[in-house]
């Protein structure tokens, strides 16, 4: 079954049963995609949608965004991921400024990136570790300025402590259009790669750095991080890391505070594989380690000796 709106571009929504629904997505939500059609609003489950694809956007929309954004596909697992075209970094700190966030605890301060309409934010958990009363600053843009904005009521939805990942939820203002950045799912990251950071360092809010990417596979304590020279501070702990085309290619979480340029970011496929296992790493208001908690095994010595670590959860800033 194929139902064609009377718009001139549509979205295309692709069924797990081979069907498409071409139309207009007026509303998302973690269950449903609503769909305008052009005489009725369907309303089609998740679970039945294999994926969706966006249509190219006209030049004026693109050079409104300035993402120039093709096959946008939007997964059953919070993330959406495009075919974005390279930008100059002052076009993407003017796009991508409203789909960072400053992330605020009693105990101190971090980012996040929005990666859903519903307002599912991507953060560390140690910017969030032992805390509940936590807050989220938006920043609007408005006339060409960015005026900032405090929610309160923000859930826990899932932590992992072990990968340093949080995933939080925040009711978006019905006013607020609101800026979802990409995953860079399937880009190959190189060394000497350009790439840049939108985070708060220190509480300096909507802060951009730029820099290379100096190893793309470092390995740390059994994971693999991206080495950056892009400067990474606390605060801007749970921030993305993004590439030439303005996809988060990786979560900022530590950096060395002996050293200039040595900097680390949690690799983009560790964040999609938390978000495809949520329901694992799904958190609970009764218990903060989820029900799971691991003895550490001995450790031997090592030179570069965790507390050069900023990201170490006994600072205050994250």
């Amino acid at each position: 079954m194929l139902i064609v709106a009377s718009t001139l571009v549509a979205d295309d929504v692709r069924l797990v049963n081979g069907s498409r629904v071409e139309g207009t997505i007026i509303k998302e939500t973690a269950t449903t995609v609503f769909v305008d059609i052009g005489f009725d609003v369907m309303s089609i489950p998740r679970a039945q949608i294999r994926e969706i694809v966006k249509p190219a956007p006209s030049d004026v929309d693109a050079t409104e965004s300035g993402s120039h954004a093709k096959n946008v596909r939007l997964t059953d697992d919070l993330y959406r991921t495009a075919d974005l075209s390279p930008a100059p970094l002052e076009e993407h700190a003017r796009r991508l400024g409203e789909g960072v966030v400053l992330v605020r605890t009693p105990g101190g301060l971090g980012s996040g990136f929005i990666i859903h309409q519903d307002g599912y934010v991507i953060s560390n958990f140690h910017v969030i570790e032992n805390e509940t009363q936590i807050t989220i600053n938006i920043f609007r843009q408005i006339n060409g300025a960015f005026r900032k904005e405090k929610i309160e009521d923000v859930r826990i939805v899932a932590v992992n402590p072990f990968v340093d990942l949080a995933l939080l939820q925040f009711d978006p203002p019905a006013d607020l259009a609101i800026t979802v950045v990409h995953l860079a799912e399937n880009r190959p990251v190189n060394e000497g790669d350009t790439v840049f950071a939108i985070g708060n360092p220190l509480g300096l809010e909507r802060t951009i750095s730029k820099g290379i990417v100096s190893k793309r596979n470092r390995a740390e304590r059994g994971l693999t991080y991206i080495q950056t020279t892009t400067q990474i501070n606390p605060g801007n702990s749970g921030g993305p890391l993004f590439n030439e085309r303005g996809e988060v290619l990786g979560v900022t979480n530590m950096g060395y505070l002996a050293a200039e340029g040595l900097n680390f970011a949690i690799p983009i496929r560790y964040v999609i594989d938390f978000l495809k296992n949520r329901d694992a790493y799904a958190y609970d208001s009764d218990n903060p380690n989820s029900g799971f908690q691991y003895l550490e095994a001995p450790q031997r010595l090592d030179p570069r000796r965790p507390e050069f670590l900023w990201s170490e959860r006994a600072g205050k800033n994250r």
